[in-house]
């Protein structure tokens, strides 16, 4: 096999990243299988001088190993070698405090970090775990050792007679499994509750109507709701800070800044890449943002940077048709706001009965940091700034 112009593909907990070839020549050696999962530094395989033609008359070819740069590797081939071990890491500073204070053996708790490292999820998740009764047998203590998403899992029945031929079992990817695991935890975890409004989306539709044309031709970028909302959004959480904060331990983390997390479907699973700082930015720094990460989003591009560090998300479900959803929250942020489908709908305006576009919004929130008379004030000043969009222009 000759690698020239080729890459393999190798799938973390959150992407899938494409690593091309380092050099030309022939792949002389492969070292893991496709599914393994591989070590940060591992050997994947080795590649050799020249090419199938001329491999005859190459006395000795250079080798060059081609290491792994992210946990998962898709590469394929007949000699299997066994991946390079690397240290485990201590625990996280906020994990080992939750271990320290609940006096959780270490040895319990699988480390789904870089490296196998120990983060604060996996301790909730060993937390949230129900206590034994008495002491485990062997196979208690096998299952037990299994992710909690696995763990947790029920059995599945036999199929029925004929059906089975018709099924197609396919392992789970990293990606999926991580969405499944994280989105259990956030359950068990957090005290989740939903507030719902609606709003009136006549207003931003006119301004869109009105100024889409000179806003593309000046930015280089269609004007779209998310611009909107998230500006929305932002101006929300500047007086109801609990929304952008996060419980760690004992302690709450007040964010004095803004990074917006953008739900993103993609043929792989959902994504939420970040929009650092949107506090800072115009609603056309802020398309121009959403437009790139969705572009990098839906060609498997995004980094593990693109990933990280986001403080309160937004999911639009009302792209696919959704009406009305409970979204579920991004751990361990405390709101997750739904946008839904505008839908022509009669409702009362100053006492007559008129046809509007309304769309319905969903704020999930966690109520151990959220009180309900934050939340509710918060979706609300979503509601009004989006019914009046002149108030993101003046900062009202």
């Amino acid at each position: 096999m000759r690698w020239t112009n080729r890459w393999l593909s190798l799938e973390t907990d959150k992407v899938t990243i494409e690593v091309p070839a380092p050099s030309a020549g022939v792949l002389e050696a492969i070292a893991a299988q496709p599914g393994d999962t591989v070590d940060v530094g591992a050997l994947l395989g080795a590649i050799g001088a020249g090419s199938g033609a001329d491999k005859a008359e190459t006395a000795k070819p250079e080798v060059v190993a081609e290491k792994a740069e992210v946990p998962t590797s898709n590469a394929a081939g007949p000699e299997p070698v066994a991946p390079a071990k690397t240290e485990t890491p201590a625990p996280a500073p906020s994990a080992q405090k939750l271990i320290k204070e609940n006096n959780i053996d270490t040895a319990s708790v699988e480390g789904s970090g870089k490296h196998g490292q120990v983060l604060k999820e996996d301790v909730l998740a060993v937390m949230s775990r129900p206590a034994a009764g008495a002491a485990p047998s062997a196979q208690n203590a096998v299952e037990s050792a299994k992710p909690a998403a696995a763990a947790t899992a029920p059995a599945r029945a036999p199929s029925v007679v004929g059906d089975d031929e018709r099924e197609e079992r396919v392992r789970m990817t990293r990606l999926r499994q991580t969405i499944a695991r994280r989105l259990k935890d956030a359950q068990n975890t957090a005290a989740m509750l939903t507030t719902f409004n609606e709003v009136d989306m006549a207003p931003v539709m006119a301004l869109r109507a009105t100024y889409k044309e000179m806003f593309e031709k000046k930015h280089g970028v269609k004007l779209g709701f998310m611009g909107f909302f998230t500006k929305a959004v932002v101006h929300a959480l500047k007086e109801i800070p609990s929304v952008n904060a996060e419980i760690d331990g004992d302690d709450l983390i007040y964010k004095k800044y803004a990074h917006i997390g953008v739900a993103v479907g993609t043929d792989k699973g959902l994504v939420v890449p970040v929009v650092r700082d949107a506090d800072q930015m115009s609603i056309a720094e802020i398309e121009k943002s959403i437009n790139g990460l969705g572009r990098k989003a839906r060609d498997g591009q995004l980094s593990m940077a693109d990933m990280q560090g986001g403080t309160f998300t937004i999911s639009n479900g009302g792209v696919y048709g959704s009406l009305m959803s409970t979204p579920i929250l991004n751990a361990p942020q405390s709101g997750i706001l739904g946008m839904h489908k505008i839908q022509e709908r009669p409702v009362v305006v100053n006492g007559e009965v008129v046809v509007r576009p309304m769309m319905y919004l969903a704020l999930s929130y966690d109520h151990r940091i959220v009180d309900g008379k934050e939340a509710v004030t918060f979706l609300v000043r979503v509601k009004e700034s989006l019914e009046a969009p002149e108030r993101l222009v003046l900062d009202l």
